[in-house]
């Protein structure tokens, strides 16, 4: 019968796998006992510069995945001891199984989310290093001025319009239900979709476990430490795939963790996805339906309210104390129509007939002045979704510029029969 060391006890095994280590060592060789998946990394949206990162990281090679089951099992329950005595291979430089704050990692949200421990160690023993990930998060070395105008131009342009027309076309039923569930119209889902994946084109390449991983325990240094929120996205991520039968190392995203056609993060999937198309299972990969479901359920809970506007035009008054006053809370809506008047912005006759309150959004335009928008309770909802002014406004406008292209195409259709 051949020798099998993990029928040894686990000190003989761990003395034998040291000693055939160093005897491989003398001859040139390492001892590879985590050969990682291959990944591909690419960002999902679009990247700022690339920036400076923290500390300089070995670039990530491609391994070859081991098929042995009981290798794969014996590292998963593997002693710690035995973890510090892997001698690893330049290729596996990258790979998180060879680092001890993995393996705390492990530990840790292990007990925190009442997860089997070898399990959770067998998932991230097989997450790596990307190092184009800490630099994405950085803010760019070089940052230009703010310009709406050219930020706009990035979203309400004609490939991302037709687009959106042909999905609003193929899923008008979806969308209508949608309103009809949670009161959020059908342009705000359809911009929120073109602005965030161009309708499924664009959902990110990264290994989702890779992304989050790096951004847990290799967030960059030179800007504000979010590892504590990405630690909680990754143990969401792993209720998530323990909770909907997946792969982990096999769902891909954005460089950030976020997933799927609205790029939702982990903890907004486990929360706010819903199976909208009734197949019994919750999938925004490759159900758009599901995704036009889940949006609409968003935004209802971040406060969306049915019938109102997203925002009205807006004049603001001349530079002044006034102007400092309406700036103030910034997106939160605060002023009445009429206490906007009282501070000199004159607010469309849509606007004067609000009834709720509003809130003056400033988006700078370069060096050119200012564009101004009174924001409603619903545009402050679409922040929720993306902490940017611009962002909100180029998912308003790209919905209802959408939405007219489909009447115009309608009524031209039509006219022709």
């Amino acid at each position: 019968m051949p020798f099998d060391p993990l029928t040894l006890p686990p000190l003989a095994r761990a003395s034998w796998l040291l000693c055939a280590a160093l005897s491989l060592a003398s001859c040139g060789s390492t001892v590879r006992l985590d050969v990682p998946p291959v990944t591909v990394p690419m960002a999902s949206r679009t990247a700022p510069d690339t920036p400076a990162s923290a500390a300089p990281k070995p670039t990530p090679q491609a391994s070859t995945p081991t098929t042995d089951a009981a290798a794969a099992q014996a590292r998963a329950i593997e002693p710690s001891d035995l973890q510090e005595q892997r001698l690893p291979s330049q290729e596996d430089a990258d790979s998180y199984a060879t680092r001890a704050d993995t393996a705390a990692l492990a530990t840790e949200l292990a007990q925190n989310l009442s997860l089997d421990r070898a399990w959770v160690w067998s998932v991230l023993s097989q997450a790596r290093f990307q190092a184009s990930v800490p630099k994405l998060m950085m803010p760019a070395p070089t940052p230009t001025a703010k310009n709406w105008g050219a930020y706009r131009a990035r979203f309400i342009e004609t490939k991302r319009v037709q687009a959106g027309v042909d999905f609003w076309r193929t899923h008008a039923a979806d969308l209508s239900r949608a309103e009809e569930t949670y009161g959020v119209p059908a342009h705000i889902v359809i911009g929120v979709l073109g602005v965030e994946t161009l309708y499924g084109r664009n959902m990110g390449r990264y290994r989702v476990l890779d992304a989050l991983t790096t951004l847990t325990l290799d967030f960059p240094r030179g800007r504000s430490d979010r590892s504590a929120y990405f630690k909680t996205e990754l143990g969401a991520f792993l209720l998530m795939c323990r909770e909907q039968g997946l792969e982990p190392t096999r769902v891909t995203g954005s460089f950030a963790g976020a997933m799927g056609w609205p790029q939702f993060m982990p903890s907004s999937q486990r929360k706010l996805a819903v199976d909208f198309d009734g197949d019994g299972h919750i999938d925004l990969v490759n159900s758009p339906v599901d995704a036009i479901g889940s949006v609409a359920r968003y935004l209802a809970e971040h406060g969306w309210q049915k019938g109102q506007a997203t925002y009205f035009a807006v004049t603001p008054p001349e530079p002044s104390r006034a102007l400092d006053t309406l700036l103030t809370p910034d997106i939160l809506p605060t002023f009445t129509p009429a206490e906007m008047a009282a501070n000199g912005a004159s607010l469309s006759a849509a606007g004067q007939k609000h009834t709720g309150l509003l809130a003056l959004v400033q988006l700078h335009n370069g060096g050119q002045a200012p564009s101004y928008v009174a924001g409603t309770v619903n545009f402050y909802a679409i922040t929720r979704y993306n902490q940017s002014s611009y962002y909100a406004l180029a998912v308003a406008q790209l919905g209802e510029t959408v939405s007219k292209e489909v009447q115009r195409q309608n009524g031209r259709k039509l006219s022709s029969n």
